[in-house]
C-alpha cells in the first residue's frame, strides 16, 4: 500500500524524534509528557487496526468453516483419497487457526472452535467409515493367484515357486521352510489389494495424528477379524465342544482332524504371516499399534483352532486315534517357532501361553493313548479262537498299528523318552532339527524299547490263546503263523530299521521252533509206525501181520490228519510250501523206505497209497477248507 503525503510527513517527524531521543539522553518534563501522550495515541491507533484485522480474519474463518462443513456433511463413501485428505487437512488447519486466538469460553471464537471440533469428529467418523469400506471391498480371498514366494529381503520369485493347497497337496515337501522358521524364505498372500495399501496407510496416519488411533485400530480389527473367521469357515474348522466330539463317528472326526492339521499350517505360515505384514504396512509408524491390531484381529481365530485340539485331547484315549493325535502334536511342535516369531512382545504372551498349554495337553494325550494301546493288547483275553489256526485279528491289528506308528518315530521318541515326566517344549520344538547323521538306533531307543515291550506283550497273549486249542499241533501252527506274520511285517517295513536284524533272527528261530513243535505233535506217531529199525525178519506170517497192521494204522491216521489239517490254514504261501516240503522229506521218505523194504512181505492190496499219492495229497494241506480222501 502506498503512503499518502501526510503519512510521509508523519514518518519523517517520527524519524527526527527518534534521532533526537538517541542524541539527548536527558529530557525535560514537558517533552516527556508530550511523548507519553503520543505513545497513548499510537497505542490506541494500533488497537483499532488489530481489532479491524481480527474481525476480518474471523469473518474469513467463518466462511472457511461453512465451506468445510458443507463438504463434510455431503461426504459420500468412495470419494477420492485426495479429496478426503484435503478436506481433513482443512478442518485441522482451521482448528489450529482458531486455537491461536486463545478464545475465552463463551466468546464467538470459542463457539466457533467447538463447532470446528464437532466437524472434525464427524470427519473422522466418515474417514473411519471410508477406512472400513476400503478394507472390506478390497479384500482378497485365499487363492494361489494371490500368493507370492519371497526371499527375506522381500524380492518376489518366479511363478514356479507358487503352490496349491488342494485336498492333499499341503505338505512340508511342497512348502519350503520359511523365514518364520529358519530366517530365509516365506510365503505371503495379499489379504488386501496392494494398490490401496498407501491410501489405507495415509488414513491411519491421519486418524492417529488427530488422536483417533483407538477408533482406527477398532475399525481395522473388526474387518480383519471377520476375514480370518471366514478363512476358518472355508476350511471347515468349526467351533466344536467336547460334547460334539464325543457324539461324532470316528470316520467323521478322523476327517476333521486331518483337515485341522492342514488348515493350521496354512493359517499360521501363510495367513497370519501375511496378516502381520499387512498390519506393519498400514500401522508402520506405530509399532505398538501394529502389534496390538495383529493380536486382536487374530486372537479369536487362533483360540478357535486351539479349542478343537484341546477338546480332542480330553476325550477318551482310544488307540485308533493315536496317529491323528500325533499329527496334531507334530504340527503344533512344528509351528512353535512360528508363533514365537509372530507374537514376540507382551501383546502375544496370552496366545503363546495358550498355544504351549494346548501343545502340552496334546502331548500328554498322545502318550496316554499309546499306553492305553499297550493295555488293550495286554488285556485282550477273548476266548474266541481262530478255528483254522490262522492269523489272529489282534496280531494283524498290532502289527499294522506299529507299522503306521513308525512314521511318527521322531515325535514318539521325544514323547516316550521320559515316560511320564513332563515334556520339555524346548526340546520338542528342536526335535526336527536333529542331524540325520546322528546314530538312529540311539535316537530311537525309547520308541524301540516300547515297541519291543508291546510285541512281547502280544506274544504272551498269543501263547495264552494257543492253549485254547484242543489239538496241540494246531496250537503250534497258530503260534507259527502269527510269529511268522510279525516277522514278515517287521522285515517289510521301517520296523526293521527300528528293531534291528537281531530281533528278526530271534523270531525266525521262534516260529521255526513252533513249526517243529507242530511236526512232532502231528507226525511223530506216524513216523513211529514207519520205523524199520529194530524189526527182525523172523516168522514170515508174524512179520506180514505186523507190516499189514502198521500200514492199516498209517492209512487210517493219514486219512484222519488229511481230513483235519486240510481245514487248517497257513496263509503265507512260502511258509506253507516250506512246511509241506519238510513234512514230505520226513514222512514220504519214511513211507517209501518202509513199503520198499517190506514190499515182498505184504499183499499189494494193503498198500492203499503210493508215495506219489501221498505227496499229492500233502498239497491239499493248510488250505483252510476241510476235505476227505476218496474211498
Amino acid at each position: 500500500m502506498m503512503e499518502t503525503p501526510k503519512e510521509e510527513k508523519l514518518i519523517a517527524a517520527v524519524r527526527f524524534i527518534m534521532m533526537e531521543l538517541k542524541s539527548n539522553k536527558r529530557l525535560s518534563d514537558e517533552t516527556i509528557k508530550i511523548l507519553e501522550d503520543l505513545c497513548v495515541l499510537l497505542t490506541s491507533l494500533v488497537k483499532i487496526t488489530e481489532t479491524k484485522d481480527e474481525n476480518e480474519e474471523l469473518s474469513d474463518i467463518k466462511r472457511q468453516f461453512k465451506s468445510i462443513q458443507d463438504k463434510v456433511m455431503t461426504w459420500e463413501v468412495g470419494q477420492s483419497m485426495k479429496w478426503i485428505s484435503r478436506t481433513n487437512d482443512e478442518v485441522k488447519r482451521l482448528i489450529t487457526r482458531l486455537e491461536s486466538f486463545n478464545p475465552i469460553k463463551g466468546s464467538e471464537e470459542h463457539e466457533l472452535l467447538r463447532k470446528a471440533n464437532d466437524v472434525l469428529q464427524i470427519s473422522m467418523a466418515r474417514i473411519e467409515e471410508e477406512f472400513k469400506y476400503m478394507l472390506v471391498h478390497n479384500r482378497q480371498n485365499f487363492e494361489p493367484a494371490h500368493l507370492s514366494f519371497r526371499s527375506a529381503d522381500g524380492d518376489m520369485l518366479d511363478d514356479s515357486s507358487r503352490f496349491s493347497f488342494d485336498d492333499d497337496s499341503v505338505d512340508d515337501s511342497n512348502i519350503q521352510r520359511d523365514i518364520i522358521s529358519q530366517g530365509s524364505e516365506i510365503y505371503f498372500m495379499d489379504p488386501i489389494n496392494p494398490q490401496i495399501i498407501p491410501d489405507l496407510k495415509h488414513i491411519a496416519s491421519s486418524m492417529f495424528d488427530s488422536n483417533y488411533n483407538k477408533e482406527c485400530c477398532q475399525a481395522f480389527i473388526s474387518v480383519r477379524k471377520d476375514a480370518l473367521d471366514d478363512f476358518l469357515h472355508v476350511h471347515m474348522v468349526e467351533k466344536m465342544s467336547i460334547a460334539d466330539i464325543l457324539k461324532m463317528e470316528w470316520a467323521t472326526l478322523n476327517f476333521k482332524i486331518r483337515n485341522w492339521t492342514k488348515a493350521l499350517k496354512i493359517f499360521v505360515r501363510v495367513y497370519l504371516a501375511s496378516e502381520k505384514l499387512l498390519c506393519e504396512q498400514i500401522f508402520g509408524q506405530t509399532e505398538l499399534a501394529s502389534s496390538f491390531c495383529f493380536f486382536e484381529s487374530s486372537k479369536d481365530s487362533i483360540l478357535q483352532i486351539l479349542n478343537f485340539a484341546e477338546a480332542i485331547a480330553v476325550v477318551p484315549h482310544q488307540p485308533e486315534k493315536l496317529p491323528r493325535i500325533l499329527d496334531m502334536y507334530e504340527v503344533l511342535v512344528d509351528l512353535t517357532r512360528d508363533i514365537e516369531f509372530l507374537y514376540p512382545d507382551d501383546n502375544g504372551l496370552y496366545l503363546k501361553t495358550e498355544f504351549h498349554d494346548v501343545l502340552m495337553q496334546v502331548a500328554n494325550c498322545a502318550t496316554s493313548t499309546f499306553h492305553e494301546f499297550k493295555n488293550v493288547v495286554g488285556s485282550n483275553v477273548s476266548n474266541v479262537i481262530v478255528p483254522s489256526g490262522g492269523i489272529h485279528h489282534l496280531t494283524r491289528y498290532v502289527m499294522n498299528y506299529l507299522k503306521t506308528l513308525t512314521e511318527y518315530s521322531n515325535p514318539l521318541n521325544y514323547l516316550l523318552k521320559d515316560d511320564g515326566d513332563s515334556l520339555s517344549l524346548l526340546d520338542a520344538s528342536c526335535a526336527y532339527d536333529v542331524d540325520d547323521s546322528i546314530n538312529q538306533n540311539s535316537c530311537l531307543a525309547p520308541t524301540r524299547l516300547h515297541f519291543e515291550s508291546l510285541m512281547s506283550t502280544l506274544e504272551s497273549n498269543l501263547k495264552e490263546k494257543s492253549r485254547l486249542y484242543k489239538e496241540e499241533a494246531l496250537g503250534h501252527l497258530f503260534l507259527m503263523n502269527n510269529i511268522h506274520f510279525m516277522v514278515k511285517k517287521v522285515k517289510g517295513s521301517e520296523l526293521r530299521t527300528m528293531l534291528g536284524d537281531s530281533w528278526i533272527r530271534k523270531h525266525n528261530w521262534r516260529f521255526q521252533q513252533q513249526a517243529l513243535g507242530y511236526e512232532r505233535s502231528t507226525w511223530r506217531p506216524i513216523l513211529n509206525l514207519l520205523k524199520v529199525e529194530g524189526i527182525h525178519i523172523g516168522n514170515s506170517d508174524s512179520l506180514s501181520k505186523m507190516v499189514k497192521e502198521r500200514l492199516l494204522s498209517f492209512n487210517t491216521r493219514f486219512e484222519e490228519i488229511y481230513k483235519c489239517q486240510t481245514g487248517w490254514l497257513v496263509p503265507d504261501g512260502q511258509l506253507c510250501e516250506d512246511l509241506r516240503i519238510s513234512i514230505s522229506l520226513k514222512v514220504i521218505q519214511a513211507y517209501r523206505t518202509f513199503v520198499g523194504k517190506f514190499a515182498n512181505r505184504i499183499s499189494v492190496r494193503y498198500v492203499k497209497y503210493s508215495a506219489d499219492d501221498l505227496e499229492n495229497y500233502l498239497l491239499d494241506f493248510f488250505q483252510g477248507s476241510s476235505r476227505s480222501l476218496p474211498k
